[in-house]
């Protein structure tokens, strides 16, 4: 049986993380942990911008939404607000239909500022090259998925498919595809996806305390890490279970969050 012990305590900003080692022994990665942490609460941003515009998309005339196609997609400017461009890629460029822009106060308003052709194009190719990519999977299950897409620094692109909240109301975990693209939208440069081989589904519930199985793992997925995130607030408790280490998200006063991560002794 493992045995988990709290012995030493360390305070990691801009997120708490309070870590359970035995004589020293600490190994847990830091920095990879960090990267993954900060990404998956990108992508909770991310996701409920995606939700809110999507929402007011369903909105609109039946004769503008039967124009949409699969090249939907959010992105933040430098003056922090939000932008949501839903269209069709088709004929070697992105047809622009709804443009919704969410301010920093999170207001959401359609809008009809034409948005760089460059950027259109370049997105949309991306997310088809991910798709494509990953459809011998996600076509062989009925489950749903969500896409996240963000330019990085030297304009590659990288875009992340993971398992959405099921209309049946669950949870899914088990898989993740995460490519890097060149800048054009056309080239895979770096696949850094995980399937388990399923996924597997837990019914949300407020007062249910649940373990998500990474066993196999020494570290922390993105998509586990994004997991405990996103349905941390659907479950009393959500334990993302590692081989060495178990992580997870303790609430204290007003609604902070802080990690927790104890190492395993047999």
């Amino acid at each position: 049986m493992n045995k988990m012990v709290f012995l030493t305590v360390f305070f990691i900003l801009p997120s708490i993380t309070v870590f359970g080692q035995k004589n020293g022994d600490m190994d847990f990665d830091f920095k990879d942990f960090f990267q993954k942490d900060s990404t998956a609460r990108w992508l909770c941003i991310y996701d409920k911008i995606a939700w809110w515009t999507s929402d007011s998309v369903m909105n609109q005339s039946s004769t503008e939404i039967q124009r949409l196609g699969g090249e939907w997609f959010c992105f933040q400017t430098e003056d922090s607000n939000w932008h949501a461009a839903f269209g069709k890629y088709k004929d070697g460029k992105f047809d622009l239909v709804f443009h919704y822009l969410v301010d920093t106060e999170n207001k959401v308003s359609r809008i009809y500022e034409v948005i760089d052709t460059n950027l259109l194009n370049t997105y949309s190719r991306a997310l088809i090259t991910a798709k494509t990519k990953s459809k011998i999977i996600t076509d062989s299950t009925k489950i749903r998925f969500n896409q996240y897409i963000r330019q990085n620094e030297d304009n590659t692109l990288t875009v992340w498919i993971l398992p959405a909240f099921q209309p049946d109301g669950l949870a899914v975990f088990g898989g993740e595809f995460i490519y890097k693209i060149d800048r054009t939208g056309n080239i895979i440069l770096e696949d850094s996806s995980y399937y388990q081989g399923q996924f597997r589904g837990i019914k949300v519930n407020k007062s249910k305390e649940v373990w998500i199985d990474y066993t196999e793992l020494e570290k922390p997925t993105l998509g586990g890490v994004f997991f405990v995130w996103y349905y941390n607030r659907y479950f009393a408790k959500i334990n993302l279970n590692n081989k060495n280490y178990v992580s997870t998200i303790m609430k204290i006063l007003d609604e902070n969050s802080f990690w927790v991560h104890v190492k395993k002794h047999k």
